[in-house]
Formats: C-alpha cells, structure tokens, sequence
C-alpha cells in the first residue's frame, strides 16, 4: 500500500510543489488549504484528495484528517506548511494581528499535529514535518512577530521530538531561506504608522534591502525535494537546511559571533 501524506497551506509554493513531489514518487497526498474550490491542477492527479483546512479552524483539522483516512485508510506523514509572514513595527500593529500571526503559525502547527497524532500511534510510526526558516534561526529588523513564531516552530519541534520518539513517530525540521514564492505578496501582512517619525529611516531600509534579498532565491521545489528527503532518509536527523541559500547564511551565523552578526545586518539594512 502506499504511504499517505496530509500537507497543510497546499495552494501555493512550498505546499504545492511538495505534493506534486510526493505524488511523482508514488505517494497518495492530501493537499489541503483554505479554498479547494479555486484549485485545478492538484484535482486533476490520481490519488491525490484537495480537501478544505484552515489551520484556525478547528472544525476544518479534523473533517480534513477524517476524509484522509476515508480516502487512502491511513496517515503517514504530516506536513505543516501553512503559514505567512507579519512584519512591521510592533507599536503599530494591533493586537488581532498580533494573535493572527501566531495562531497560523504556531497553534495551527500544535493543533493539527495533535489532531493526526492518534492515527500516527495507531499505526506504529510516522513522521511530522515542521517548515521552519532561516527566520528560526536569525532575524530581521521589523520582525518581531514573524520570527517570535519561527523561533517557536523550532523549540516545540526540538522538544516535541523527544515525545513522540516513545511512539515511534519522527519530528523533522526544514529550514528554507528565501524562496520563489508569494511571501512577499498575499503570504506578507505589513504594518507601519508614518506618524511615528522615529522608525521610518527603518522602515525604508527594510524595504530596500528586501528587495535585494527577493532576488535569486531558491525554488520551491528545492524545499519538496528536502522534506522528501527529511521523510525518507531513515535516520533520526531533526534539522535540513533547504536550499544552498539558506546553508550560507545559517554557517555564517553559526560561524560569527552575536555582535559581529549583528552589526552585518544592520548595515545591510542601512542603520
């Protein structure tokens, strides 16, 4: 029989090209997101289900998993793809937002996870694959909320994976850094007030050195091939770079000291 995998935030980038991956090496996929109404491509492949889940939406988790396991019998590997980025400065931004980004990004991640836990042990093993970022492991100016998440995904992930190693179940860690997708668009949520004065000089480097790094990111599918490999290599590896991007910047971080790391990204972000 083949091996199932349920991926949240299917719609788009990193999602999307994991489950064509998935599906081209023989897997049965559930590719799910917050508007299956809209897709086309992934509907048309055999053994693939696109079904609705919107990780603040409980209900959603558990009717998603449930017409998994109705359709292929069984869950092997979950994905926790979905998610965006809230930046900007955190004085403007009110605290909706606030809860929003870690809702998606956090509590979506713990509340799926437990929703397919019970299959997982039913069957004696799996694994669950987190996407983090570089953003986990370094930050950005203007931030704050965006990494506070990411900085999250991988410490309940690094503790999460000494629970579920009782069951059987593997916890893996994909570290992407800047990839071609639509982060930078509707996966963006910005905030800034003009009026506070203070910060604008910021707020203009930021968006400066954005756009430079946008440029010459990684594809997508070098992310699908990662957790292909995360799922499938047979060891207890917690942490995958993704991306030859994302291996520069994190040993350069890892081979630099705070102050020194620091100071680089300041300059680059022109303060």
């Amino acid at each position: 029989m083949a091996s199932t995998i349920l991926i949240t935030g299917s719609s788009s980038g990193i999602g999307r090209a994991t489950a064509r991956h998935f599906h081209e090496q023989g897997w049965n996929v559930v590719a799910t997101m917050r508007s299956p109404e809209r897709e086309t491509e992934l509907t048309a492949l055999d053994n693939v289900l696109v079904t609705r889940l919107d990780v603040q939406d409980s209900s959603s988790i558990t009717a998603a998993v449930d017409a998994g396991l109705e359709r292929f019998g069984r869950i092997d590997v979950l994905l926790n793809n979905a998610g965006y980025g809230a930046y900007g400065l955190l004085e403007a931004t009110p605290m909706d937002k606030i809860r929003r980004q870690f809702d998606v990004n956090v509590m979506g991640v713990l509340e799926t996870t437990k929703a397919v836990l019970p299959h997982l042990r039913a069957n004696g093993g799996g694994t669950v694959v987190n996407i983090s970022s570089i953003g986990g492991k370094v930050t950005f100016p203007l931030g704050t909320l965006y990494h506070g998440t990411k900085f999250a995904v991988e410490g309940l992930s690094e503790a999460l994976h000494y629970e579920l190693a009782a069951i059987g179940v593997a916890v893996k860690i994909v570290e992407p850094g800047f990839v071609n997708t639509d982060f930078g668009g509707r996966s963006f949520d910005f905030t800034n007030d003009e009026n506070l004065t203070g910060y604008q000089k910021l707020v203009g480097g930021f968006f400066a050195a954005q756009g430079q790094m946008s440029t010459g990111g990684d594809e997508p599918e070098v992310v699908a091939e990662t957790v292909y490999q995360a799922v499938t290599d047979g060891t207890d590896r917690l942490r995958y770079t993704a991306g030859p991007y994302a291996a520069d910047l994190l040993a350069a971080r890892a081979a630099t000291d705070d102050a020194t790391f620091i100071g680089g990204i300041r300059h680059q972000f022109g303060f």
